[in-house]
């Protein structure tokens, strides 16, 4: 069987959405948490040394997929020309056994009723020579899609970012870069920032002490780690910044 892969540079990565529009745009998606490709987002670090993390993920297309197995009506099924992972309407009963399964969260459902769809490696453009539309639609060409062992070749073997499942557990089709270590273009004094952002004047000080802004106080932080899987579409929303249409 041969496998197809995506390749996810994530210092490109700005999480402009682009992608994920555009998947929903070409598969015709309707409005709300029905993503085959979503954008994750996610802060680290203290004020003024603060970084925002993305990640666009829609479906690893594992050579060991764990949904197949979990779904007792057999919908689910691996093809053999791209190494795709799909789902058979006519047979899924919305029983959502396979987003237990899954450990990135790809099975989507557009209600809590519905039945399951994913991303399908957009087969349809795929056999008019076309590349998958998150692909195409990057601004930052932070993809690229290919045979696998074409990938690994051009880009190493990492499948997993920090905060991802462990890429051993399914094998996903997921080729990623880590951002690079985060610097400062313009060195500044950021203690001395700080102090000049204290001072109000007759309105007094902002904070009293320096210390609570120059700490990482990432209990603070509303989204401060990677997740992949959510109990509600309510979960997906916030991790995800919006539903963008």
């Amino acid at each position: 069987m041969k496998q197809y892969g995506f390749y996810f540079d994530q210092s490109r990565c700005y999480a402009c959405h682009a992608c994920s529009l555009a998947c929903k745009d070409w598969n015709l998606i309707g409005l709300g948490p029905e993503k085959w490709l979503t954008v994750y987002e996610w802060e680290e670090g203290p004020f003024l040394s603060t970084r925002i993390n993305a990640l666009a993920f829609s479906c690893g297309h594992c050579e060991e997929p764990a949904c197949i197995n979990a779904c007792p009506q057999n919908a689910i099924f691996k093809e053999g020309k791209y190494g795709a992972v799909l789902v058979d309407k006519e047979k899924c009963d919305g029983c959502r056994k396979c987003a237990e399964a899954c450990p990135y969260g790809s099975p989507k459902f557009a209600a809590e009723d519905a039945k399951m769809s994913k991303c399908t490696m957009c087969i349809d453009r795929l056999e008019q020579g076309e590349l998958p539309i998150c692909v195409s639609s990057c601004p930052m060409r932070a993809f690229d899609f290919g045979p696998l062992e074409e990938l690994i070749a051009k880009y190493g073997e990492e499948r997993t970012l920090i905060g991802m499942p462990d890429g051993n557990i399914t094998k996903p089709a997921f080729i990623v870069k880590p951002h690079d270590e985060k610097k400062d273009l313009i060195p500044f004094d950021k203690e001395k920032v700080i102090q000049l952002m204290q001072k109000r004047g007759e309105l007094g000080n902002v904070f009293e002490d320096i210390r609570d802004i120059m700490e990482d106080n990432s209990e603070l932080i509303g989204r401060r780690k990677l997740k992949m899987k959510h109990d509600s579409a309510e979960e997906l929303m916030e991790a995800t910044q919006n539903d963008m249409g």
